[in-house]
């Protein structure tokens, strides 16, 4: 495709938005498995440990077993269209970019969907955007609540992408929306749409991903920031500590991670007499293999055999249309100022006559 450069230095840059989520395997067998955990545990925003002792421990013990037994977990929550995780992704920046259409003839702005690890890779979405045009780039990671382990990694892979442009785009990003009222107000919406259509359990069980203590220690804000959002949901559902727990789940190693954990807390709950348990997962933007297949199937499991009747898993926010106009509402905060507009003509016939 041929450029201008003329063009391209007179016109009204274009804006778009990039949303990253996490990322998932190609496909739910042993090798994309692999390839998929091989970015992801090579992540130093994630293992924060000195690649002399972590290289040994991933490549020798890690890689070679992990992907055959998470190859069963995967295929069990496959969709027919892809990983949940992708297709909720795209389906959300679907949403998104129908929400930014400009209207009155005005230029649509596009949205571009990427993962973090694996595909669409987000080397590929900021190349996709260069080529539509893009110098003004909103970036969102679909993490409400930051932790240097997600959302700065993903600001680190932009600018790691960027680095090699001789004309960067102009960047603005989203660093948190853990208390962003669109946001908390769809989390609201979609528990009590669980609750018209399956009754009210007797306890809502708020879990979020949880991160290595020494993480928070060390300065990690993310713990703090999922007390915030559950404080708030379980404000905007009047429900007090009696009513809910906040918990933290998929934890991996034996180091102490953030507390109480989520299979613990089931089991509490259980042996209390709770009988009917709703559970929500508030970070994560889309349903994935920790929420479709930890969540609703082993915690489920789990609390059946403690003594409970059900765990009744309410799904994410996914591309609802709630979370569709929060996020819309997040992209257009950062957009403001940045209109998209026209060629000017006459400016590049000036240029042009210059040169």
């Amino acid at each position: 495709m041929h450029h201008d450069p003329v063009a391209a230095h007179v016109t009204q840059p274009r804006v778009g938005v990039l949303l990253v989520n996490l990322g998932t395997p190609d496909a739910p067998t042993p090798a994309a498995i692999r390839r998929y955990l091989g970015e992801f545990l090579s992540d130093p925003r994630v293992i924060e440990i000195p690649r002399a002792i972590w290289w040994p421990i991933l490549h020798g013990f890690i890689l070679p077993f992990r992907p055959r037994r998470l190859a069963h977990a995967y295929a069990s929550i496959w969709y027919e269209n892809g990983a949940p995780l992708l297709v909720h992704t795209r389906a959300l920046a679907a949403g998104v970019e129908a929400g930014l259409s400009g209207g009155n003839g005005e230029p649509a702005i596009p949205v571009f969907p990427a993962m973090r690890y694996g595909s669409p890779s987000i080397a590929s979405a900021l190349a996709d955007a260069r080529e539509r045009g893009v110098r003004r780039l909103v970036v969102i990671p679909l993490y409400p609540q930051y932790s240097a382990t997600t959302t700065a990694s993903v600001m680190d892979a932009v600018f790691d992408n960027l680095s090699g442009e001789r004309w960067m785009p102009e960047l603005r990003s989203v660093h948190s929306y853990h208390d962003d009222p669109g946001y908390i107000a769809a989390l609201a919406e979609s528990v009590r749409r669980h609750w018209d259509a399956h009754g009210r359990g007797e306890h809502l069980l708020m879990s979020f991903h949880g991160i290595p203590q020494r993480y928070f220690d060390a300065g990690d804000p993310y713990h703090c920031l999922c007390h915030k959002t559950a404080r708030l949901l379980a404000e905007a559902l009047d429900l007090d500590d009696s009513t809910c727990s906040v918990t933290f789940q998929s934890r991996f190693g034996k180091a102490p991670w953030l507390q109480p954990y989520t299979d613990e807390r089931i089991d509490a709950l259980a042996a209390a007499g709770v009988r009917r348990l709703d559970a929500i997962c508030p970070g994560f933007a889309s349903d994935c293999l920790e929420t479709l297949e930890e969540m609703a199937m082993q915690y489920g499991d789990r609390f059946r055999a403690a003594g409970g009747e059900a765990l009744r898993y309410i799904p994410a926010l996914n591309a609802d249309d709630a979370h569709v106009e929060a996020i819309t509402t997040l992209a257009r905060r950062q957009l403001d100022g940045w209109m998209p507009g026209a060629i000017d003509p006459e400016l590049i016939a000036r240029r042009a006559a210059v040169l």
